[in-house]
């Protein structure tokens, strides 16, 4: 089988050296990939680079190979182009369809899905003139990732770093497999809840639960791939953070409670995705709780969590909102969770079977997503963003 063909748009940021590792793993993985820089990238990283990693020749602009009219037939034979890093400068340009080289002539020809990974200055992201430009760019199909926070350029610290460029490969791959240019949740704001709740018994010690998070993380990786807005409330996870996701860490059902109201207050969708403990201890010891010879240790007594999902379903801040939960079960899985899903007033819920071995930890799933209309629809044992993908087609058609 022929080889995807994919355009990697480096433009002229600090963060073009980051590129070089996402051109290993989209190569590495059967792409066949055409780095087009700027003149400004090759201040960063150099032709030689470029050519050596791909295995393509390598120009900036539109002279270079004339018979082969390189401005037009790079982007028309393109599966995907990623611009990565995206400057604020290349964002304008390709808002406004300039074309005054390589690069820009070829997002202009691109038919294919395009996606950019912008890496600027906070002030630069937050301007205005930026916003404006990202919004035309989502308007028109693209998927324009949000940056990540972290350590800028010198001291400065900020929202405008490039994602990672491992959770970059994740969207385009993800971008690819759909193969569509239209991203369908675009202009939508999702939010996810992921990971597990722990409530503290004393100052080193907890109830908690076996969830990793993974499930979560993969329907905010797929939810942005499809032009999401995403904010992933994530509880105690050790994963890193998905590219153009906004996360929020908390630890207890309380604090989860908390962010997910004020999170859902402006979304379109909320999935909880976390195992959030229906129980917590009725008392918090100030100090570690001691053993005592020749004593039984005291019974902890414990109360009610909050129930999130029953309140979000129950009094839903936007109209037309979609509320998805998730059930765990160990045994009658499908009657449980019709149960469950009358009892919560959510419109889907995803019930799976878990156990010690079973879906905690693991990189598949294997579950049924059952619908307040009755629906049933089965999702057989696969990687978990193959689940990810049919909640959010469910949860795009009733959106609509």
């Amino acid at each position: 089988m022929e080889k995807p063909k994919v355009v990697l748009g480096v433009s002229g940021g600090i963060a073009a050296y980051k590129a070089c590792e996402l051109l290993r793993r989209l190569t590495e993985s059967g792409h066949d990939v055409r780095v087009v820089p700027t003149e400004s990238a090759l201040h960063f990283v150099g032709a030689a680079t470029w050519s050596a990693l791909s295995g393509h020749p390598v120009s900036t602009e539109v002279w270079s190979d004339v018979h082969e009219v390189p401005h037009v037939r790079i982007g028309q034979q393109a599966d995907l182009v990623v611009v990565a890093p995206a400057t604020a400068d290349m964002l304008a340009k390709a808002a406004h369809g300039l074309a005054d080289d390589l690069l820009t002539n070829t997002l202009l020809t691109a038919r294919c899905p395009v996606v950019f990974a912008p890496a600027m200055h906070t002030e630069m992201w937050e301007h205005p003139a930026t916003q404006e430009n990202v919004a035309t760019l989502r308007r028109r199909g693209a998927v324009v990732i949000e940056p990540a926070v972290g350590r800028l350029t010198g001291v400065d610290t900020g929202k405008g770093r490039l994602p990672e460029p491992a959770e970059i490969f994740e969207i385009c791959r993800r971008v690819l497999a759909r193969g569509v240019t239209e991203p369908d949740l675009a202009g939508r704001h999702v939010v996810i809840s992921a990971g597990g709740t722990r409530e503290p018994l004393d100052p080193v010690r907890f109830l908690g639960n076996r969830s990793s998070g993974k499930q979560g993380y993969a329907l905010a990786r797929t939810a942005a791939a499809r032009g999401a807005r995403v904010t992933l409330i994530a509880a105690n996870t050790a994963l890193p953070d998905p590219a153009g996701v906004d996360v929020v860490p908390v630890g207890t059902a309380v604090q989860l409670r908390e962010a997910v109201l004020k999170a859902a207050s402006e979304a379109d969708a909320v999935v909880m995705a976390a195992a959030v403990a229906d129980f917590r201890p009725a008392t918090y010891a100030a100090g570690k709780i001691k053993k005592k010879d020749d004593q039984e240790p005291e019974p902890i007594v414990l109360i009610r969590n909050p129930d999130i999902l029953a309140e979000i379903s129950t009094d839903r801040p936007r109209p037309g909102q979609v509320v998805v939960g998730f059930a765990a079960e160990t045994d009658d899985v499908l009657a449980n969770g019709r149960t469950k899903l009358e009892r919560k007033g959510c419109d889907l819920l995803v019930v799976n079977e878990v156990g010690e071995r079973k879906t905690f930890g693991s990189e598949e799933n294997e579950a049924v997503v059952l619908g307040a209309d009755g629906s049933e629809t089965p999702v057989p044992y696969g990687p978990k963003e193959a689940l990810a993908e049919t909640v959010w087609d469910l949860v795009t058609r009733r959106l609509r």
